[in-house]
């Protein structure tokens, strides 16, 4: 109920007119607060949810528009700054999250050739078996490459750039300005969320230093409760099926190996548990993140698996926390 309070209260704050606004870099990095933002395409919104993704509160996939995710990154940015935690960007919040960063929001890049050459994948399979016989999960095409290294949508990035020709080295591309900076010091424990479906990074005080959304088990295959620790963590992971773990619509009883790649099922990263086949990884669905469930570990998009993976190292605490709690939160300086 929580939850879809959160979402409930953003949307009757940012929800108006019926017309998409325009989306330029002009209209987005001088947006400002106002009640009443219009429907679809929100420049305010797309400019507070990279000003959230900056600051470490994810927004998961940046698309310009209400979601839950949004609305749980604002709710946590105020929580963690002693604001009322409800997920409606009142201007007090806005506020706060302007004085985050000065820096433009939405930026030019030009592509390049790296960008433009691969390796692709063109065609992945649905069945994970099938996934198996492929010798790399690459990136789809540029489109994908360059959408998930902004953090955006492919819809959001073709919006942005409506006649780029994103196959080509040397185009010019507005794109959000998604520099999270160096990792921040002192990170002590990592705090899994069950019921707000979120992994949290704290210091040694309990104070919330980044906040992602998550996909977190099942009813099918719970995610594991208690305390765990970080045994390793591995880049660029492949991925080992095993059949003792059944998962649904995968009818092979032998084990088998999916090749590396940021569309293998767990994505760019691994973050290997003291709990037995458990980890927190990334995903090729980042859409996905937070509106689904996971068959047990904790998947995150694969750029917040990334930043994760940065903060953390051998024997860092894992906390699984079945209920939510917001008391013990401590403030932000």
């Amino acid at each position: 109920m929580f939850r879809l309070l959160l979402f409930a209260a953003a949307l009757a704050l940012a929800c108006g007119g019926a017309e998409a606004a325009k989306l330029d870099q002009t209209a987005v990095n001088q947006a400002q607060f106002g009640v009443g933002q219009p429907k679809g395409d929100n420049p305010t919104i797309l400019k507070a949810q990279i000003l959230l993704d900056r600051a470490r509160f994810s927004p998961g996939l940046i698309d310009g528009r209400l979601s839950k995710n949004f609305a749980k990154a604002v709710s946590a940015f105020q929580t963690a700054n002693g604001f009322q935690s409800d997920g409606t960007l009142t201007r007090e919040t806005w506020d706060k999250l302007m004085a985050t960063s000065a820096s433009p929001v939405l930026v030019a890049y030009e592509v390049t050739r790296k960008d433009v050459r691969g390796p692709f994948t063109k065609r992945i399979p649905a069945r994970m078996e099938r996934m198996a016989r492929l010798p790399r999960l690459g990136y789809r095409n540029a489109v994908e490459k360059l959408a998930e290294r902004f953090h955006v949508s492919e819809q959001l990035l073709r919006r942005l750039n409506p006649r780029a020709g994103f196959g080509r080295a040397g185009v010019t591309l507005m794109v959000p300005d998604v520099g999270r900076g160096d990792p921040p010091a002192g990170v002590a424990s990592v705090e899994v969320d069950k019921g707000a479906r979120q992994v949290r990074v704290l210091d040694p005080s309990g104070r919330w230093l980044a906040v992602y959304p998550a996909s977190i088990g099942s009813d099918e295959k719970p995610a594991p409760s208690g305390m765990a620790e970080i045994k390793r963590v591995a880049q660029n992971p492949t991925y080992h099926y095993d059949p003792h773990f059944a998962f649904k619509g995968v009818k092979t009883k032998r084990p088998f190996t999916i090749a590396a790649g940021p569309n293998n099922p767990v994505g760019s990263v691994w973050i290997d548990l003291s709990i037995e086949s458990y980890g927190i990884h990334g995903t090729p669905e980042p859409g996905k993140i937070g509106a689904t469930f996971s068959h047990g570990c904790i998947r995150l998009t694969n750029w917040d698996a990334e930043d994760l993976a940065s903060m953390v190292q051998k024997g860092t605490k894992v906390n699984f926390k079945d209920e939510m709690a917001d008391a013990d939160v401590k403030l932000a300086d």
